[in-house]
């Protein structure tokens, strides 16, 4: 029997992952299921011990889930998967954390995550820490995600008036608020979006975003539109590096294309 379409619309995906030009070890992971329409991205917690070992159980584990997850009908309810998907992070949440009480030399592991799922017309999104989920529709560029640091909580606050004023103040951007494996529980921020014809996803950690400013980032997306995906993802890989390549750079693309399957 021919499997039922994930989506109304045709899809295309294309992922990288890179040690960069100064770190050792690659703590970054990334796993892409386009049968089942999922993106994970993960950034092991830089400096914590074992952070490639926590990454990776995140995305083995969302992966998983997915993998055996009941067959879903074509138009299964968005805010059904918009849960599933939180709860796929809190499991993995859960691994990484036991891991790391019941394994000495895994103590202090943790990770980032963003998630995707895609629908029928839909795109049901998580995340926890500071990795990113971006969307290009048109030629505008907007964060989907918001980021579970210390120097955007300031912000939000109100101490700032932005990030730039807060790293002028002397403010890093890479002390986290919420990371998986931290604790039993963990706040995982969730949604549920729309999807149409050309949107361009991007799902990445900060060893992309800490390279890459975000305006570059934009031209780039909008200059491969109707181009290959991989090339785009090379470039971006190359640029971060050129750009000093100081951390591990992960990225994962989604393009939606056309509507294929009858509404």
């Amino acid at each position: 029997m021919d499997s039922q379409p994930i989506s109304a619309f045709s899809l295309d995906f294309a992922w990288r992952t890179d040690k960069g030009r100064v770190r050792q070890r690659n703590e970054d992971a990334v796993a892409v299921l386009p049968e089942h329409g999922l993106v994970v991205v993960a950034d092991g917690v830089g400096g914590a011990i074992a952070g490639h070992v926590a990454s990776r159980l995140a995305t083995d584990t969302i992966s998983d889930r997915f993998r055996h997850r009941v067959a879903q009908p074509p138009r299964a309810d968005g805010e059904r998967a918009r849960l599933y998907v939180e709860a796929a992070v809190e499991e993995a949440n859960i691994c990484i954390w036991r891991q790391s009480r019941d394994n000495s030399e895994y103590t202090g592991m943790g990770s980032t995550v963003v998630v995707g799922s895609i629908g029928w017309d839909w795109m049901a999104i998580a995340h926890v820490g500071d990795s990113r989920i971006y969307r290009l529709r048109g030629e505008d560029l907007e964060q989907l995600s918001r980021d579970h640091s210390f120097i955007q909580e300031v912000v939000d606050q109100g101490f700032f008036t932005s990030r730039e004023d807060a790293r002028r103040y002397g403010i890093g951007e890479n002390i986290l608020t919420r990371a998986l494996g931290s604790s039993p529980g963990v706040g995982v921020s969730s949604d549920l979006i729309e999807i149409a014809t050309g949107d361009l996803f991007i799902f990445c950690t900060d060893g992309l975003t800490g390279m890459v400013p975000e305006d570059w980032l934009r031209q780039i997306l909008i200059a491969v539109q109707g181009h290959s995906l991989d090339s785009a993802a090379d470039a971006l890989i190359r640029l971060a590096n050129e750009r000093g390549g100081v951390d591990n750079i992960t990225l994962a693309m989604l393009r939606v294309g056309e509507r294929v399957n009858p509404t």
